[in-house]
């Protein structure tokens, strides 16, 4: 065990698919977990989504980093067998099934916790293990419909679109991951292992406490925080800004070269901004768009305003803060080439060809997993 492998020595058996629980798994495999992937023999789906390399796609790489494969039919006898075998060793087991599937394939808590008194249990589900909606299939989107996110991220068409990086499933991850790390911390000094559940509308509503709790208290309503925020077309692209205080909005307008928006005393206080919204967006777009994005950076940037150019993801991977902080490891990845991958906090990047560095083709690792189980 050290801070470069805290986890060295732990056993994760890793029953989920998709996104939300590998990924939790990925991060305990980056800290030096042995964690095993189990999936049906035609592979876990994210195996199937978007742009396929092989027999993997950028989600399947980037949730199953450091990880090995073996691929099992639990509906089976003989592989069910050998999932409880794997569980029956493993400080960790985690699944996604749909609540009380894992059970009926003889893999759920009760059927391993029997054999592996120590054993932690994590479940990821999109509803939860009880309730009306428990049973339903779901996916981030769906989450984003069902717990408000997408009612605040209308366009102005006024349709109410999803958030496209998938940002539930990747906050129930780190929830899935967080529950897993104080578990085990906790289990040192227990005699027994526990359950654990997660759901994607946990982690939804989670990432959403401010806004759920203002709209509560608001009547539905949230008020506008800082105003002006928001994005500006400039003459050849788009600039994010926030003014954080009143004397932020006054060193704007001089930046922007319009002193009578600043005097105007309809826009004296973020109050009043809020009230006057319309004409104030009006006198900001017609400024923005007289600069280009490089020199209203360079003059934000001098009057302390809080701004970012608008970036694509190639424009961010190609900003010198990414090398200066070493953010961003490129490795290497059988059949795809070189993937960014960001780092993880408090761990040295993975290096390229080390098992860190590679998700596991199906079933790769079925003959060196077995010969272990003897």
């Amino acid at each position: 065990m050290s801070y470069a492998a805290p986890f060295e020595g732990l056993r994760v058996l890793d029953l989920s698919q998709g996104i939300a629980g590998p990924y939790a798994g990925m991060l305990l495999a980056q800290h030096g977990a042995e964690v095993i992937k189990v999936e049906p023999p035609g592979g876990d789906w994210s195996r199937t989504l978007g742009k396929r390399y092989g027999d993997h796609t950028a989600f399947s790489i980037a949730a199953n980093l450091g990880k090995r494969s073996i691929a099992l039919d639990l509906k089976h006898h003989r592989d069910r067998a050998i999932a409880h075998r794997l569980g029956a060793r493993a400080d960790v087991v985690m699944e996604s099934f749909r609540p009380g599937v894992a059970a009926r394939l003889g893999v759920g808590y009760m059927e391993l916790s029997a054999v592996n008194p120590r054993l932690l249990y994590l479940s990821v589900s999109g509803f939860g293990q009880s309730g009306p909606e428990s049973s339903r299939p779901a996916m981030d989107p769906i989450l984003q419909a069902f717990t408000g996110l997408m009612a605040m991220n209308k366009g102005l068409d006024g349709i109410p679109h999803r958030v496209v990086p998938i940002v539930v499933d990747m906050t129930t991850a780190f929830y899935a991951f967080q529950s897993i790390v104080v578990a085990l911390y906790a289990r040192r000094d227990e005699t027994a292992g526990r359950y654990l559940d997660t759901s994607l509308m946990q982690a939804a509503a989670g990432l959403q406490i401010i806004h759920l709790m203002a709209h509560h208290l608001e009547n539905g309503r949230m008020r506008p925080a800082l105003t002006p925020s928001g994005s500006y077309a400039t003459a050849d692209g788009w600039m994010y800004i926030v003014t954080h205080r009143d004397v932020d909005f006054g060193r704007l307008c001089e930046t922007l070269e319009i002193p009578e928006v600043k005097d105007d005393p309809r826009f004296t206080t973020n109050a009043l901004r809020s009230q006057h919204l319309t004409v104030l967006t009006e006198a900001l777009n017609a400024a923005f768009a007289r600069c280009t994005t490089e020199q209203l950076a360079k003059r934000l940037r001098e009057a302390g305003i809080m701004h970012s150019p608008v970036n694509d993801y190639l424009d961010f991977l190609r900003q010198p803060q990414l090398e200066a902080t070493g953010l961003i490891a490129w490795l290497d990845q059988p059949g795809v080439g070189q993937v960014p991958v960001p780092s993880v906090p408090g761990l040295p990047s993975p290096l390229s060809g080390s098992a860190r560095a590679k998700a596991p083709s199906l079933d790769e690792h079925r003959a060196e997993i077995l010969a272990e189980l003897g």
